[in-house]
């Protein structure tokens, strides 16, 4: 082996590097921002490493020496791995039912001492390794349904098992993967037939359930008049408009209730009304009704909207030019709840105003830019697909926080990817990237 050949530089491109190492340095400045007192000792604070921006310190330095590691790691590696890797990461989020620890309601952590580990978190990266092992295989038909359902399983298996540690906001994360799916031959139907439940959903939260019903038939008139010559050579259209109409009506008048009331959380069902302007009765909500029959719990008090308030009076407040680094008053006053973590977005719109928060967007918008420009460069089935399971999965991240923060999404508590506080999200996303710069170094090789 020559010595051109034992550098860490050779072939990688450094442009995901640089951001990556921009974005993370944007965090612990609005982590700092956020918990910074005038009297505070911060040299004091960093060698002691008892606040969250000093820790956020200590997490950014392991995710470099773990990042460099993975630079020095064969890229062939990944892909011989990527089954017991995601099989290792269910053993995880099954051990959390057994030793986890309850931080905010959610059992979904291992505590280890100097942090507490989020096996969902890191499942992330199992999950894109996986998919892209699995629809990289040259025995994996994908246009067969068979291979459709077990790509689905890869996917939706964390996300079962992150329900029912009650991180819900993680399980749906899981569902970004459709976008790589979709890119590698699944049938289009299955990405319309999602959006258009996704339309019914918040049509049915925003506009009458009986203004809907009578707009969903007279769609359905105006389609039977259209295409009634067809109809009568075709059954299968007529079946097919009945069929449509019933499951829209269904959707909106028994789904969308039964969910909020039975599987979502009266907090949860809240916030999700909040979003478009409406209240929720927490007395129909099942787990009110459980905890008012239990006489040793207090029925759980009916939550508002304050957190997505806050944000948007923070975001405002700081206007177009911002009010300046440490001048926040509502940063400064710890107005916005759990503001270093999922709401870490206030502190730079408030400091920063609408010119930052363009910036940030527009730096978010170049790494995914990146990504997709080196998935598509890719020789090799397996670094493109898994390129594209870390695009989506950021994509995701960023879109749902910054909505959920400007109130325009209902808060589910995800982190915003590389700037939220927190040990096992930074590390999710620092080996997320650099996994990628490393089968991208090695792209002329056939990586399978």
């Amino acid at each position: 082996m020559t010595q051109n050949e034992l550098k860490i530089s050779k072939g990688i491109d450094f442009t995901i590097i640089i951001l990556y190492l921009i974005l993370v340095c944007i965090g612990i400045t609005c982590i700092f921002s956020v918990e910074h007192k005038p009297d505070d000792d911060i040299l004091g604070n960093i060698l002691k490493f008892n606040t969250n921006y000093a820790k956020q310190i200590l997490f950014t330095f392991i995710g470099l020496l773990v990042g460099t590691f993975i630079l020095l790691t064969d890229s062939k590696f990944f892909s011989a791995m990527a089954n017991l890797f995601y099989a290792f990461g269910i053993m995880l989020m099954l051990a959390t039912f057994v030793i986890g620890k309850n931080v905010n309601g959610s059992s979904s952590w291992i505590p280890l001492g100097f942090m507490n580990l989020q096996p969902a978190e890191l499942c992330k990266i199992f999950v894109a390794l996986a998919i892209a092992k699995y629809l990289s295989r040259s025995d994996t038909d994908f246009s067969k349904p068979r291979s459709q359902l077990i790509a689905a399983a890869i996917c939706l298996t964390p996300a079962i098992l992150s329900i029912l540690q009650k991180e819900t906001g993680l399980a749906l994360v899981y569902f970004s993967f459709i976008f790589v799916l979709f890119r590698e031959g699944l049938p289009s139907v299955y990405l319309i037939s999602a959006a258009f439940l996704g339309v019914l959903g918040v049509a049915s939260l925003v506009v009458d359930t009986n203004v809907l019903t009578i707009a969903l038939l007279v769609i359905a008139f105006v389609a039977f008049m259209l295409l009634k010559r067809k109809i009568r050579r075709n059954r299968f259209i007529l079946l097919f408009l009945l069929g449509g109409l019933a499951f829209s009506v269904g959707t909106q008048r028994l789904a969308v209730p039964y969910v909020l009331n039975n599987v979502f959380k009266c907090y949860q069902s809240t916030r999700i009304l909040a979003m478009v302007g409406k209240e929720y009765d927490c007395s129909l909500n099942k787990e009110s009704k459980l905890a008012e029959a239990d006489e040793n719990k207090k029925a759980p008090r009916k939550t508002d909207d304050y957190n997505v308030r806050q944000s948007k009076m923070a975001i405002g407040s700081g206007g177009f030019w911002g009010k300046g680094f440490l001048k926040g008053t509502v940063t400064q006053g710890s107005f916005v709840p759990e503001q270093h973590t999922d709401f870490i977005f206030t502190a730079l719109g408030e400091s920063f105003g609408f010119w930052g928060s363009v910036i940030l967007a527009g730096l978010y918008l170049t790494l995914l830019i990146v990504i997709i420009n080196v998935a598509e460069r890719q020789k090799s089935a397996f670094s493109r697909i898994y390129a594209y399971g870390v695009a989506s999965v950021i994509f995701f991240h960023v879109s749902i926080n910054m909505l959920m923060t400007m109130g325009l999404a209902p808060v589910i508590g995800i982190p915003l990817p590389l700037m939220s506080y927190g040990g096992s999200s930074l590390l999710t996303f620092t080996i997320m990237l650099f996994i990628l710069v490393r089968l991208d170094a090695d792209r002329q090789l056939n990586v399978r």
